[in-house]
């Protein structure tokens, strides 16, 4: 696509109050994006065009705005992706509603590849993060692209895991991929940009407004074979994005929680609405289509050659977890739950005649051994391996 090309693709995008879908309508009609802005405004009315909105597009006052766009993009390393390309993703263009250019920052062939979103609350628990690092981390073995919205909670924890595991993941942005929000993900997204993708339908520089998440939604199950509800409340925004997968013909999984908590209000009613029940990585790619999980096991046979050499031919080499040998650190792993934090005033009385340096100590030892998480205040979980 030449730079002209992308002007005119930019210009439709961002035009004011076309909209997805009424901009699909007219690319059925017209062809190209060159097409449509050299149409008369008569001809645009025609269309169903309301006579601000083809007076807008058939002035051509859009470009100047576009132009600026295309600076930004080359300022930040991004591109763009419009519905007329090979590189669009297959599965989001079956949806009701495909934006019709995508901006993006990293590997761009992760658009189509087998991904399965990751959603839940903001303010997750304990057990949602553990469950939705094990799963992520277990999906990006397996060969699956990890989709999520870099939100704080359940998303920031689904793609950290899937980096953490060397796998792929994708952030689908409310704002421009070149507008970190949260802020406090700014390194986050840096490691995807090398490592993964930042996707997003906002232009450049756009603002998180809190009415761009809902809308964004539809993109990170749109461009997934399924999506996986981990935490959330009754109105979430994984409620919504369930539904809108659910809409989309997508595969609708759900972890299930306490009923006691109102996080777990999403994810255990959409299992007794008929979602997936999941409590491994292998309970979603089991309902994957056969042409995904022939995908997946193609990836997996070119990894497998890839061998250490100084292993056996037709063999991989396993690394075994380091197990803890001291008693003390026996100890705090025994004091310690998956599910439940437990802050280190509490760990220091339980375990008596012990001093409080020895056990922050053997704390740290356990999370270099990546056996122990660290969470704010003090506060500390055991990591759920296998």
């Amino acid at each position: 696509m030449t730079r002209e090309e992308e002007l005119y693709w930019i210009a439709l995008h961002l035009s004011p109050g076309l909209g997805p879908r009424k901009a699909q309508q007219l690319l059925a009609q017209f062809r190209t994006p060159q097409a449509i802005f050299r149409a008369s405004r008569t001809e645009l009315e025609h269309w169903g065009l309301s006579g601000s909105v083809a007076q807008t597009i058939s002035s051509g006052c859009g470009f100047e705005d576009a132009a600026i766009q295309q600076q930004r993009m080359l300022d930040a390393g991004a591109r763009l992706v419009t519905f007329g390309s090979a590189d669009y993703p297959a599965r989001l263009r079956d949806i009701f509603d495909p934006p019709v250019a995508l901006f993006l920052r990293g590997q761009v062939a992760l658009l189509n590849s087998v991904c399965v979103a990751m959603v839940g609350t903001r303010r997750a628990s304990s057990y949602g993060l553990a469950a939705s690092e094990r799963l992520s981390r277990e999906l990006a073995e397996a060969g699956l692209t990890v989709v999520s919205g870099m939100a704080r909670g359940i998303d920031t924890q689904a793609h950290q895991a899937a980096l953490d595991a060397q796998g792929h993941t994708i952030a689908v942005f409310g704002c421009g991929v070149d507008v970190i929000y949260p802020a406090e993900n700014r390194r986050l997204a840096e490691q995807i940009a090398a490592r993964g993708l930042l996707v997003s339908e906002f232009a450049m520089g756009s603002p998180g407004y809190p009415q761009n998440f809902p809308i964004r939604n539809r993109i990170v199950s749109g461009i997934s074979a399924g999506v996986i509800v981990v935490e959330g409340a009754q109105y979430s925004g994984s409620a919504i994005t369930a539904k809108l997968a659910s809409d989309q013909g997508r595969e609708v999984f759900a972890v299930p929680g306490n009923i006691t908590s109102k996080m777990s209000w999403a994810p255990n009613l959409l299992i007794k609405q008929g979602a997936k029940l999941v409590q491994e990585w292998n309970d979603v790619v089991a309902e994957l289509s056969s042409e995904d999980r022939r995908r997946l096991a193609s990836r997996q046979r070119q990894q497998l050659l890839v061998l250490d050499p100084a292993q056996p031919s037709g063999t991989m080499p396993v690394e075994s977890p380091p197990l803890p040998t001291g008693p003390l650190q026996q100890q705090l792993l025994g004091k310690l739950e998956f599910d439940k934090a437990a802050h280190l005033d509490h760990l220091m009385e339980v375990l008596e005649g012990t001093s409080s340096s020895e056990v922050i100590a053997t704390l740290f030892e356990l999370e270099l051994l990546g056996m122990v998480r660290q969470l704010p205040g003090r506060n500390f979980i055991k990591v759920w391996v296998d």
